[in-house]
């Protein structure tokens, strides 16, 4: 048995593991003694073996902002990408994901490469080569990795392993000192560089920082964080995430062209992003902008311009304690991405999950709850707010339509990315 497991069963890290997980203690402690057993039967003994946890993270509000260096409103959950791990003497990196094809990274060449795009091995390799850019120190590891993050969730089970990855990096080689505004520098980084998604800083910053977090990217490599200590539970309210299927691996160019399109615009008046451009002159100018750009790109850019105004709301409404204000935000917030931002239907699919989930809560919480189109979009999941009084009856009409377990309650976990033991 390794130390770590030991540490484990005689109940020594529980203190930890409760402040992590609440109420799922014990089930959370058990998936940490599987997975050391995994660890052990996959890399053998190791005194040195210890525990990693990088969250998943939910957005709130500010949907397709940040790559535009706007404005968002975040929270950490408690569905995590956890890991036993032990280092190496060498510059080797192995990562045994369940689930997934066992792999090896070696740090020695830290170009990009592109037999790994889209691949784990390129945000290994891709965050080692930032860390070693800016001076920090990077070394090769052993790691058995399990995640409750599901992938195409919007969730962030990409960030989620990115910030695992870094938080392994910062402890390791480097004392912990490694910022999570760093971390999420480097990951960001390795997935715009070497996995080829052009990410935003949203997720990495997000899964990194923890709890309730309100960004403000307008300076990218300082972003502004502000932690906002709310228990919605304590309101009233119940926020879950409903999975309506569908994968986002497979919708990188819808990103893109979100992306792209809203530069466009910006590109019209000489700037980079949306945030340089102002709001009068933009809505001043639709006439001649219509004769540059596709109308689509005028609505994401009016979604922009809206949803940015709203975080900082947002943001004081969860302050002051003030769920109508906040309910009816994000509920303007949804129907922003819905009919503006465009992000609910795939261009290219019959597919309409997204969609019948927003109808169908609309349905059912008009007037005492909200809803809205949750992370990237156009497939994946939504995010609800719902009273804790309609929580069951909602969860089982929505697993009626879209299967068990499609609709998960989440907590707010109040850490990113970290060493447990």
């Amino acid at each position: 048995m390794l130390p770590i497991s030991k540490k484990l069963s005689s109940g020594e890290l529980d203190h930890t593991l409760a402040y992590l997980y609440g109420d799922a203690l014990d089930t959370q402690k058990q998936k940490y003694l599987a997975l050391a057993d995994a660890f052990e039967g996959a890399f053998g003994e190791s005194d040195d073996a210890a525990l990693f946890s990088a969250p998943g993270r939910s957005e709130i509000g500010g949907n397709h902002t940040d790559h535009q260096l706007g404005r968002v409103l975040a929270a950490t959950v408690t569905l995590d990408t956890r890991a036993v791990v032990a280092p190496r003497n060498d510059s080797i990196v192995r990562i045994h994901s369940q689930g997934y094809t066992p792999l090896c990274v070696s740090l020695d060449q830290l170009a990009p490469d592109a037999a790994e795009e889209n691949a784990s091995e390129a945000l290994v390799r891709g965050i080692a080569e930032r860390f070693t850019q800016t001076g920090r120190k990077v070394g090769g590891f052993d790691a058995v990795t399990a995640s409750d993050v599901p992938k195409g969730s919007g969730l962030s089970s990409s960030a989620a392993f990115s910030i695992l990855v870094s938080t392994i990096f910062s402890e390791l080689y480097n004392e912990g000192e490694i910022s999570p505004v760093e971390q999420a520098l480097a990951s960001k980084y390795a997935e715009n560089k070497h996995f080829g998604k052009p990410s935003g800083l949203m997720d990495q910053l997000a899964c990194a920082a923890g709890g309730f977090v309100a960004i403000d990217f307008e300076q990218p490599e300082e972003p502004k964080i502000e932690t906002i200590d709310c228990d919605l539970s304590k309101l009233g309210y119940a926020i879950c995430i409903v999975n309506c299927g569908g994968n986002h691996a497979d919708l990188t160019h819808e990103y893109a062209a979100v992306t792209k399109e809203m530069g466009d615009v910006a590109r019209f008046f000489g700037k980079t992003v949306l945030r340089e451009v102002d709001e009068s002159a933009f809505y001043a100018s639709l006439g001649q902008l219509r004769k540059d750009v596709s109308d689509r790109a005028l609505l994401r850019a009016m979604h922009f311009f809206g949803d940015n105004a709203r975080v900082p709301k947002q943001a004081e409404a969860l302050k002051k304690q003030d769920i109508e204000t906040f309910r009816r935000l994000m509920n303007e917030s949804g129907h922003s991405s819905f009919t503006l931002l465009q992000n609910v239907c795939p261009t290219d699919a019959s597919e309409r999950g997204l969609a019948l989930a927003l109808a169908l809560s609309e349905r059912m919480l008009t007037g005492k709850g909200a809803w809205r189109v949750h992370g990237g979009g156009f497939a994946g999941t939504i995010l609800a707010l719902v009273p804790l009084g309609d929580m069951a009856d909602y969860q089982a009409q929505m697993e009626k339509v879209f299967g068990s377990g499609c609709c998960y309650r989440f907590a707010v976990r109040p850490v990113g990315g970290v060493k447990i033991g």
